[in-house]
């Protein structure tokens, strides 16, 4: 009980955390964090000092920003003695679902408690709730038997479970991919329980009439993936546990085949199982799945081991629902970033490549990206006419990763097209300094790195070069790797881009790209890792290119981002290359 008033004080943060069971006359503290003297020594109050009552006549949970604006505790001498101000109290019940007492979390002065705080206060007080359960179960039956070692075995039982349980609430807590979930759930149960098998189902499809197997990428249990789709009312035992909202156990093969179907027997002997138990997921409406424990021997399910399971699945959901929320909001959110960047324009002189990979870790999203379009030239104005032969490309990332972070990069990315075409012929730093400029004045609060150019190609006829113009704030450097020469970085560069950074000039800088030139932008995302020197990732970015550089260019970028950043990048990588072609050897007569 002391452990569970840790945790409250731990996870949401007050001062006084209390485990109170309420008697006629008295509440008593078996578990208690900050209490004062003498209640600490006391571990009671009398009800007149009591809020934890009021969960208790209720039957709910009892939230309270200030105790003294309340009518129901305004008068409380819990107020002035104990320094109750903010109050939040879940419920503590028993088997049959009377209150017993509260788990409350209690602070010295008034509360906006959160929702997060309020669901972890709610998880702990199940898990507490079932210690309390199996107290009482474990009571009985020593009552009942009389034998203090089968007593005292029970009771190791049951605070290993309770144990389990305040595990799964930490450890839940934290996940938010669905397979992250179906892991740590696996990892849980098979140290304390010790399944052979353990598997997730979920409910899905339009109509919510389908079951989806989490398949284990280890590939441990290859019916997963043959069977890893089946409809809610098909022969299965975890189906019918969806369907029906109960417990199923299967005892044995024989009862398997009795009442489920071929595929469900055969799987089931494909993992070598003689007994299970197939737990719902509790949900909203309707069960979210199916929790699914397999054993290789005969194992009997009591009533302890089925309150504890049925907890288990009760965390399990709710970290599932994360997860799917979670990853809603991702695919949206790549979807929208994805759908931002640019189709690139066919520009005579020039070739153009771009690659764009997404985070390893996938409840990430980023604000990397890349642009490339036709300028107006400086003559022709405000009109909708461009040239072929002006060229704008841009690489940039804009700090977060989230949803909020792929909006800003689109806007930015909007606002530097928009300055480009406004100000025909006024150069890349002239452009990013408007972006700058809207962006603190209308507080759109974006900040990152980006690098900027244009390019021309030279007006002398018979040079086949292109110049190239940019501005860099704050991003990594291009790399150039030109015919015959050490392949290069463009390392000048100003301060990053950010609304309380806007006093430094812009800086423009120029470079000839002779015939043969490749030119890399990149975001750090291929070159930033954890233990990793980035100038020597740099370099090695540098040796490909210049390796490479005869290639495709969607060969090239392939090739350098397999090769520098890996299979497990952390965050999101954007590259955009461009070629000045070769001249053609003119053959003799």
């Amino acid at each position: 009980m002391e452990r569970f008033a840790r945790l409250v004080g731990t996870v949401v943060g007050v001062p006084v955390a209390l485990v109170s069971l309420v008697e006629p006359s008295r509440q008593v503290f078996p578990g208690m964090l900050g209490l004062a003297e003498p209640w600490a020594g006391r571990r009671e109050t009398p009800l007149t000092h009591s809020l934890c009552q009021h969960v208790v006549a209720e039957g709910r949970p009892l939230v309270l920003t200030d105790a003294r604006e309340d009518a129901r505790t305004c008068d409380s001498l819990a107020i002035p003695d104990l320094g109750v101000v903010g109050y939040a109290g879940m419920p503590l019940t028993d088997a049959d679902g009377h209150v017993l007492g509260s788990l409350c979390a209690i602070d010295t002065r008034p509360r906006e408690w959160t929702g997060p705080e309020l669901e972890l206060l709610e998880d702990l007080a199940a898990a507490c709730s079932a210690e309390l359960r199996l107290r009482i179960v474990s009571l009985q039956r020593e009552a009942a038997r009389g034998e203090a070692a089968t007593s005292a075995g029970r009771y190791r039982l049951s605070l290993e479970r309770s144990q389990l349980l305040l595990r799964a609430a930490d450890a839940l807590a934290d996940t938010t991919g669905l397979a992250e979930v179906s892991e740590t759930v696996r990892h849980l149960v098979t140290g304390d329980l010790k399944p052979v098998y353990v598997g997730l189902v979920l409910v899905e499809g339009v109509r919510q009439d389908r079951l989806r197997r989490l398949v284990d990428a280890r590939g441990s249990a290859p019916m997963e993936r043959e069977h890893e789709s089946y409809g809610l009312d098909a022969g299965w035992p975890t189906a019918r546990a969806a369907r029906e909202n109960r417990t199923i156990t299967v005892s044995d093969e024989a009862e398997l085949a009795r009442d489920y179907s071929p595929e469900a027997v055969a799987a089931f002997n494909s993992l070598g199982l003689r007994s299970a138990v197939c737990v719902p997921l509790p949900g909203t409406v309707i069960p979210l799945g199916t929790l699914v424990l397999g054993w290789d021997d005969a194992h009997e399910i009591d009533i302890v081991e089925q309150a504890l399971l049925a907890a288990l699945a009760g965390y399990t959901a709710r970290a599932v629902e994360r997860a799917l929320f979670v990853d809603s909001r991702v695919t949206v959110a790549r979807q929208m970033q994805e759908a931002m960047l640019t189709d690139l324009p066919e520009v005579p002189g020039i070739e153009l490549g771009a690659l764009y990979r997404a985070a390893a870790t996938s409840d990430l999203v980023g604000g990397d990206w890349y642009d490339a379009y036709r300028l107006p030239t400086a003559s022709q104005g405000g009109d909708d006419s461009t040239t072929a032969d002006e060229l704008a490309v841009s690489i940039g990332d804009i700090t977060g990763h989230d949803m909020h972070a792929a909006t800003l990069m689109g806007q930015v990315r909007s606002m530097l097209r928009q300055a480009d075409l406004d100000h025909p012929g006024g150069g890349p730093a002239r452009a990013v300094t408007a972006v700058e400029h809207a962006n603190t004045r209308l507080s759109i609060g974006a900040s990152g790195t980006l690098i900027h150019a244009h390019l021309r190609p030279c007006p002398a006829p018979d040079d086949a070069s292109w110049e190239l113009r940019w501005t860099n704030a704050g991003h990594p450097p291009a790399l150039v790797a030109s015919p015959g020469v050490p392949v290069r970085r463009l390392d000048e560069h100003g301060t990053l881009f950010h609304p309380w950074l806007t006093a430094f000039a812009r800086e423009e800088y120029r470079d000839l790209l002779p015939p043969g030139s490749v030119v890399l932008f990149y975001t750090d995302g291929l070159v930033e890792r954890a233990g990793t020197d980035m100038d020597e990732a740099i370099d090695l970015a540098g040796r490909y290119l210049a390796e490479h550089a005869g290639q495709p260019l969607s060969e090239v970028l392939e090739t350098i981002t397999d090769r520098v950043s890996g299979d497990g990048s952390g965050d999101d990588i954007a590259l955009l290359a461009l070629r000045i072609p070769d001249l053609p050897v003119l053959s003799g007569p």
